[in-house]
């Protein structure tokens, strides 16, 4: 009994030491901004002594990367999952010379960043268009909701698996909010009315697999990392009161 007690708080002593404080979250998405904004890697904080860093779901030089190239950012957003030590962060740039739309998501180990996934999206990749996405992103509301209306971690997710594994299997009940807007590159379901509806364009027979969640209870709000068939693909999702009420989309096809 008292070995099994002692392992049992062992194992609650990891479940503590593993969540984050969001001020320590916060932190670090501002300096990932900065750094990107400023083109210097090694501006992005606190950093393990080893990061995996990849683009695309590919291991590559953070020195050379994205975060290599100083850009002007026109609009982000950050989650912050204070259970998983992990964050998600969504940039635009509208720079007529070379738009980008980016997301990140990066994972902390010991209290520091271990893992900095990053999905870039550009002329080519699905329905890029930066202008279209920023004058959408813009407009909507993720403000934080009042403590007592937030959903759990748990409903949360539902949501946003229920919509990936619509995808594949056409019986799975969705929670739609009414209304619901789905931003997919730089085009948008909606038009910003009470009418708008995010239930439409769903592809048949397609398996999204490797699901990587951040999830942030304080803006209702999950980022999914996903293989969308064979591509790379983030799937960001805004939950209120259960239902789905925004969904924002990247998918690299030259992954």
């Amino acid at each position: 009994m008292l070995r099994l007690t002692l392992a049992a708080l062992g194992l609650l002593a990891t479940q503590v030491a593993a969540q984050c404080s969001r001020e320590d979250l916060i932190a670090a998405t501002d300096s990932l901004l900065a750094a990107q904004t400023a083109g210097t890697p090694d501006g992005v904080a606190p950093l393990a002594d080893t990061v995996a860093y990849l683009e695309a779901f590919k291991t590559a030089d953070i020195k050379t990367g994205i975060l290599s190239h100083p850009l002007k950012i026109d609009f982000n957003r950050s989650l912050h999952d204070t259970t998983q030590c992990a964050t998600y962060t969504e940039i635009i740039v509208t720079d007529r010379t070379h738009p980008y739309v980016i997301g990140t998501q990066m994972r902390f180990a010991d209290g520091k960043i271990a893992n900095i996934s990053t999905l870039v999206t550009d002329q080519g990749d699905w329905l890029f268009n930066a202008t279209g996405t920023y004058y959408w992103a813009s407009r909507e509301n993720w403000d934080p909701i009042p403590e007592d209306q937030r959903d759990t971690r748990e409903v949360i997710q539902a949501a946003a698996d229920a919509y990936a594994d619509l995808f594949n299997d056409k019986s799975v009940q969705v929670p739609w909010g009414h209304p619901c807007a789905r931003l997919e590159g730089g085009a948008y379901t909606g038009s910003g009315s009470d009418n708008d509806r995010c239930d439409v364009g769903v592809p048949n027979g397609v398996q999204l697999t490797n699901r990587r969640y951040v999830i942030d209870e304080t803006l209702g709000a999950v980022d999914v990392f996903i293989d969308f068939a064979t591509v790379p693909d983030s799937h960001e999702f805004r939950v209120e009161k259960g239902k789905i009420r925004y969904v924002h989309t990247l998918t690299v096809m030259g992954g």
